[in-house]
């Protein structure tokens, strides 16, 4: 499975993006789909996931309330809206595919995208 993400950009602090996973080579509909953050200095970390048919989704507590994710698997593609961003969201985010975990490191998910930048400025 190959992933693109795109969507990243600068936004100023109470703004909005929306990021885009794309996939192709698979069977993308039969996977997982989580969005992991890593800022400068830091460990990579969860964001959000999403399960295969779009049934459940998780959460890390700093986006809950602001972040959505959602997928479309007719298009092959994952979501991610970020609301209400703040400073400490500036990190490059990445899409990853899993087939066994909805939630969980960085070490059970497959197939990583590229990653893309958002900066979020005070």
């Amino acid at each position: 499975v190959q992933l693109q993400a795109s969507g990243g950009g600068l936004v100023q602090a109470g703004g909005s993006l929306t990021f885009s996973c794309a996939a192709s080579g698979g069977t993308f509909s039969s996977y997982h789909v989580g969005w992991f953050r890593q800022a400068p200095g830091k460990e990579r970390e969860f964001v959000a996931a999403i399960s295969w048919r779009g049934g459940s989704t998780e959460y890390a507590d700093s986006v809950k309330g602001r972040f959505t994710i959602s997928r479309d698997n007719a298009k092959n593609t994952v979501y991610l809206q970020m609301n209400s961003l703040k400073p400490e969201d500036t990190a490059v985010y990445y899409c990853a595919t899993s087939r066994t975990v909805l939630r969980g490191p960085a070490t059970f998910y497959d197939y990583w995208g590229q990653g893309t930048l958002v900066t979020v400025s005070s």
